[in-house]
């Protein structure tokens, strides 16, 4: 396998996990949606691009009218030439000047009486225009717009650039001025038949109210929905940050151990992830609490099962020196041999029983074999030889390939403690029948004997730690109590479950049922 090659963090990546882990989650909430909202409001750079579209269009539509005005005024005598001027500046609502091929002024609308143009309204100069024009400019710079040179008036037609390419090239040309208001300014020239120049000039003031009634509006569904952000934000900051406020307030009781008197809100109501958590915190708090009540319990069981055999091994060392009988002294020798032997068992088992969550938390699952684990059993425990004259059978319904997700070392101490008890518990002659079958998804295993049997209320009490109910005749203390316990524990463990019932088929005899679930088909 390849080493593991660790990549360095970025800045960047190390200032964002600093960021999200000082800022509360409420102002995180804020700041992700007011970005969204940042991004809706790049809108209004796009109303530059509306703009210029717009002023293109009416610089097209510029020349246009000045080449019709210039064929227009090469087809009529000077005569008639200046009411026709007349009246198609005020047909078109421009100012036209016609200029002589030397660029000297020859015709001009305002000149003739006609004021349809002005640099300044003077109807919009109060405090809005001031901060529209203000607002225009900020936005300019912003969006970096191309800012249009400042209309100036020029005292004959070679002032004017569209004048000189029309005069010289023949063509039709435009220009785009700003006026003071910031408003466009729009020129263009067109050669006469028969020589001389006409410009027409117009103040689009029209192109700048339609983009500032346009960035209006959107400023409008702007504030509305920061608005409505906001308190969408505030309103889903407090259903996610109150809850777990409350869970990390009782998270913070349960750490300083007063598990005990901590309820972890469940939150019923809520059937999201949140509520998810509440419920798995609360079970995670109530599993705790049984984890340390059965400490407190195992604790003290300990010590009572402990002080048993050390008060009998004290009485027999104590008695010792004062007899002198050497039988009598063998019988205590033996008594403190038992009570040795009974220590080591207890204290093997105690062992086992404190470190077995554990292992089973840290333990790799793999495919076991039930059959082929239990065959085994049987097998070694034939060859060792069964006492009083106990037949073992094994009975396995269908394949012997059946196999479930386990450790195979603990799965084969449950059975071989199961098989252990039935032996202990049958008489003499009887027999111990294993059975192993399916049932919906799960694997079965039925171990059954012919002794008396475990009393309705007993059933579940066997399965206490240190709870010892031994067949009559058997040697005192061979037993510390702990095996059903821990066969138990490691049946749990792989997900499934023990119980005890009497068997159907005769009167006498206990049935202890295993059922672990089946590993996936592959």
């Amino acid at each position: 396998m390849a080493p593991a090659t660790d990549f360095p963090r970025s800045e960047a990546s190390d200032l964002a996990l600093r960021w999200s882990g000082q800022i509360s989650l409420t102002r995180r909430i804020l700041a992700v949606n007011i970005f969204a909202l940042l991004l809706l409001a790049g809108g209004f750079f796009y109303l530059d691009s509306y703009r210029s579209r717009i002023v293109d269009s009416r610089v097209a539509q510029a020349g246009r009218e000045a080449r019709l005005v210039a064929e227009a005024i090469g087809t009529v005598v000077q005569d008639q030439r200046d009411r026709l001027i007349l009246r198609l500046a005020a047909d078109t609502d421009t100012r036209i000047r016609l200029y002589d091929p030397a660029g000297a002024l020859v015709a001009d609308s305002r000149a003739l009486g006609l004021r349809n143009f002005v640099l300044r309204d003077p109807d919009k100069q109060g405090w809005r225009a001031v901060s529209a024009r203000l607002l225009d400019a900020v936005i300019d710079t912003v969006a970096g717009a191309t800012r249009a040179p400042l209309y100036r008036e020029q005292r004959d037609g070679r002032g004017w650039p569209d004048v000189i390419a029309a005069q010289q090239r023949g063509v039709i040309a435009t220009s785009v001025w700003r006026a003071p208001d910031r408003t466009p300014v729009i020129t263009a020239a067109a050669p006469v038949r028969g020589g001389g120049t006409v410009m027409t000039t117009i103040n689009a003031r029209s192109i700048t109210k339609t983009v500032r009634s346009e960035r209006f509006r959107l400023s409008v569904v702007l504030g509305v929905v920061t608005l409505i952000s906001v308190l969408l934000s505030l309103f889903l900051a407090r259903t996610i940050v109150r809850p777990l406020r409350r869970l990390a307030r009782a998270a913070v009781r349960v750490r300083l151990g007063r598990a005990r008197e901590v309820v972890v809100p469940r939150l019923p109501d809520r059937r999201d992830e949140l509520g998810m958590l509440a419920r798995a915190l609360s079970d995670m708090s109530l599993a705790l609490r049984d984890r340390i009540d059965a400490t407190e319990a195992f604790a003290a069981d300990v010590t009572h099962e402990l002080k048993n055999p050390l008060a009998s091994l004290r009485s027999a060392v104590e008695s010792l020196d004062r007899i002198s009988d050497p039988a009598l002294q063998q019988q205590l020798l033996a008594i403190v041999r038992d009570d040795v032997h009974r220590l080591d068992r207890l204290i093997t088992d105690i062992s086992d029983a404190s470190r077995l969550d554990a292992q089973l938390s840290r333990a790799k699952f793999e495919p076991v074999d039930i059959v082929a684990l239990i065959r085994a059993l049987l097998d070694q425990r034939i060859a060792r030889g069964v006492e009083r004259d106990i037949r073992l059978r094994l009975d396995a319904v269908g394949p012997a390939d059946w196999t479930v997700q386990g450790e195979g070392a603990r799965l084969e101490r449950v059975f071989e403690n199961l098989i252990e008890n039935a032996i202990s518990f049958s008489p003499d002659g009887g027999t111990v029948a294993i059975g192993v079958a399916p049932d919906d998804g799960a694997l079965v295993v039925r171990v059954e004997d012919e002794g008396p049997g475990v009393p309705e209320h007993a059933r579940e009490a066997i399965f206490r730690r240190f709870h010892s109910d031994r067949p009559d005749g058997e040697e005192f203390g061979r037993h510390s109590g702990l095996g059903l316990a821990i066969a138990r524990t490691i049946v749990e463990a792989h997900q499934g479950s023990i119980i005890v019932e009497s068997r159907e088929d005769r009167i006498r005899g206990a049935r202890f049922v295993v059922r672990i679930p089946l590993a996936p088909s592959r």
